[in-house]
């Protein structure tokens, strides 16, 4: 740490933003039970199928497996099945698991968005964390703290405000965070 670096902190200032990722970035892979109000989140150093994968996995355990479950996602390509990669689809073929896209440019549409916002106000905004597994920590924390209190007067407030936010937004820009999104039980389909 420089002692520029020092000088603010010590000052209780933040250390600026750096566009230099010299020990990489985190990636947080989340889930959104509707029915629970229940967030589940992994936090990843990297983004591949395999890994999308290990984390649809866990998904899939917190459910009985005659319980078929929908997990909307995004169209970030790890999530989809190509001719090349068939595991994701055979994955959920095998286990029970529907999985929905949302369209393209449609993240408003992903109930989970708007429960990023009260994790970032939360855990985000304003810090500096010294390390990945610091800001790791805080994220974990988070979620934790938020599945115990789902009705948190400040929790609702921004959850609701990003939803009324998100419904008179209905063309966004893409860059969401590309992660599994929410995850909710389905009744059987009709045979």
């Amino acid at each position: 740490m420089g002692t520029e670096d020092r000088h603010r902190r010590a000052h209780g200032h933040a250390t600026a933003a750096t566009y230099t990722r010299t020990k990489g970035v985190r990636h947080l892979m989340a889930a959104y039970d509707l029915g629970r109000d229940k967030i589940y989140g992994h936090i990843k150093t990297k983004k591949d199928r395999t890994t999308f994968l290990e984390f649809c996995r866990y998904l899939r355990s917190l459910y009985p497996p005659e319980v078929r479950i929908a997990i909307v996602l995004d169209n970030f390509s790890p999530h989809l099945s190509t001719k090349k990669d068939t595991r994701v689809g055979d994955w959920a073929a095998a286990n029970n698991v529907e999985l929905a896209y949302v369209p393209t440019n449609a993240s408003w549409m992903n109930r989970i968005e708007a429960q990023f916002q009260a994790l970032r106000y939360f855990t985000l905004d304003g810090t500096d964390h010294r390390s990945h597994e610091e800001q790791n920590s805080m994220i974990r924390r988070y979620i934790i703290w938020r599945n115990r209190h789902e009705q948190d007067e400040k929790l609702r407030e921004l959850v609701k405000r990003a939803n009324v936010a998100r419904r008179g937004t209905r063309i966004r820009a893409p860059g969401t965070l590309p992660a599994m999104r929410h995850v909710r039980p389905v009744s059987p389909r009709p045979q």
